[in-house]
């Protein structure tokens, strides 16, 4: 029997680096603005790597949380999942990814890799550094936000919003 908590939520990228940062602000949007239930675990990631191999390792079932690169336009969802999600973060350009790919990889070689594992991101306009998202990546926030919510429901993990009163530290205009 598998003793692994259930769900991580794993928010991943750099926030100096404009829309890469795009997975530690919608993990961040979850954690402030969901109620998560007990035995799922939202993380902040940023470009943590290899550091993040006993949070993977210990999931039972993980959503990964990233700006993923494609020929698709700026702002494009994309949702990958089990295998194809080793090819996809190993492909990127980005510093943080190659932790990512390494991270994957060996908890897949140490057989601890989640059963379930789904990468869900959303195409960037621009990894420059900056510390705002791109109004591409801004607009498609939302639409990731509720894919998040929408994955962790699938698997079991309902996400509902907190109750008004306990958003007053949440941003009234996001």
């Amino acid at each position: 029997m598998d003793s692994r908590p259930p769900l991580l939520i794993l928010g991943l990228g750099n926030l100096l680096c404009s829309d890469d940062g795009v997975g530690v602000v919608a993990a961040q949007m979850i954690a402030e603005t969901r109620s998560v239930p007990e035995g799922v675990q939202v993380l902040d990631g940023g470009t943590l790597g290899l550091a993040l191999l006993p949070y993977l390792e210990d999931a039972a079932q993980a959503i990964l949380v990233d700006a993923i690169e494609t020929d698709a336009p700026p702002g494009t969802l994309v949702r990958l999942e089990g295998d194809e999600v080793g090819p996809a973060v190993a492909s990127r350009l980005s510093v943080h990814q190659v932790g990512v790919a390494d991270l994957i990889e060996a908890a897949r070689w140490r057989d601890r890799i989640p059963p379930t594992l789904v990468l869900l991101g959303i195409v960037p306009a621009t990894t420059e550094l900056r510390v705002d998202l791109s109004p591409a990546v801004q607009a498609a926030l939302p639409a990731l936000l509720d894919s998040i919510c929408g994955e962790a429901a699938r698997l079991g993990f309902p996400l509902p919003p907190k109750p008004r009163h306990e958003l007053s530290h949440v941003d009234s205009r996001q």
